[in-house]
């Protein structure tokens, strides 16, 4: 076996990633319209909206659509590098030469996952700062407020909005992951707001339609204190809404979310839905070298017995089946049913051993 000369690596690399650049501009400027022709859409018929803020909106969102887009945009890049080489013989002259196949994929291998890793530590936390912008942007424009106004390990504040007016619920303890709450304090304003009163209260449990209070003191303007041991208090929020308001895991960077995520369970709080996208962006590297493994499956197999229709469709398959199943393998992690570091891995860790076989089989053939 003879050893794969620099230049020719570093043309096969060059190679694999002007096709890949390619497939990213296609893909991005679809997305980019379609995500352009919805804020038109969404928008269009508010007064306070121009052309020129929803563009800056669509282009905040760019970048973290794009990290979705990812992995497909690696298994299509790669298929049309290795398409492209067979087109030209270039692929049967430097096999013919005696390169094997993991020397002639070691080039496209390696930039994968050095860019995977380039994601992880610096596109990432890019991302995720344009993101958080567009979510302020979205509450600001669109009227999406979020239900949690902040979380620290000690305090939590929540607001909810109902047809009296504005509640701002402030509570010391989290039990029950937003169930029960201890130590509260309700500030209630009117629709105006202005201030109406305060509900102190030892305990408070969350209930379908209303707030459960023990040990509650109520005080207000031009009225004297009044003690009651219970008092329930309407309200519109449910324990799933509460859990869903905190900061989306694609608006956290990698570097940001383990302290999110041990301040969420300190407070009382599930940390699995953003430990589950943290894991799931360590494995982001492995997964884009899969899908560089998969792609030189189906692209040399069907080059090689001349089915260039069955090589696109596929890689097209393949990418449909790895983002259901993703999906599926995601969701029985947040559920419970699988530990979520296994949850997290398990997609990237079965296409490449996917990737692997197939390969070893089409090198031994």
């Amino acid at each position: 076996m003879i050893q794969l000369p620099n230049t020719l690596s570093v043309y096969l690399g060059k190679q694999f990633l002007k096709n890949t650049a390619i497939i990213f501009g296609v893909l991005m400027t679809i997305v980019f319209l379609a995500d352009f022709i919805e804020a038109l859409r969404r928008g269009g018929d508010r007064d306070d909206m121009t052309i020129g803020i929803l563009l800056q909106m669509v282009f905040l969102r760019l970048p973290t659509l794009s990290l979705k887009l990812l992995p497909f945009i690696a298994l299509f890049g790669a298929m049309l590098t290795f398409f492209r080489l067979a087109k030209t013989s270039e692929l049967a002259v430097i096999r013919a030469t005696g390169v094997s196949i993991w020397q002639f994929l070691f080039p496209a291998l390696s930039i994968a996952f050095a860019f995977g890793i380039l994601v992880l530590t610096v596109i990432n936390p890019i991302a995720a700062a344009m993101q958080a912008e567009n979510d302020r942007m979205e509450a600001k424009y669109f009227e999406r407020q979020s239900n949690l106004l902040t979380l620290s390990t000690n305090d939590l504040w929540l607001r909810q909005v109902d047809e009296d007016g504005l509640s701002v619920i402030h509570a010391r303890g989290v039990v029950n992951q937003g169930i029960d709450l201890t130590e509260v304090i309700i500030f209630q304003y009117d629709r105006g707001d202005i201030f109406t009163g305060r509900l102190d209260a030892d305990k408070a449990r969350l209930r379908p339609g209303y707030w459960d209070l023990e040990n509650v003191v109520i005080t207000g303007p031009n009225r004297p204190a009044e003690r009651r041991e219970r008092l329930e208090v309407p309200t519109s929020l449910t324990l799933l809404q509460i859990q869903e308001s905190f900061a989306s895991p694609a608006t956290l960077s990698f570097w940001d979310l383990p302290g999110f995520i041990a301040t969420l369970e300190k407070a009382g709080f599930s940390g699995d839905r953003h430990r589950l996208y943290f894991y799931s962006l360590i494995a982001g590297p492995i997964l884009l070298l899969a899908m560089v493994l998969v792609a030189a499956t189906f692209s040399l197999r069907s080059l090689r017995q001349g089915r260039t229709v069955m090589m696109v469709l596929g890689g097209i398959v393949t990418g449909f089946v790895f983002y259901f199943m993703t999906d599926i393998i995601y969701a029985l992690g947040l559920a419970g049913n699988l530990p979520v570091l296994l949850a997290a891995f398990i997609p990237a860790a079965a296409i490449t051993l996917f990737g692997l076989a197939m390969m070893f089989h089409l090198e031994d053939g």
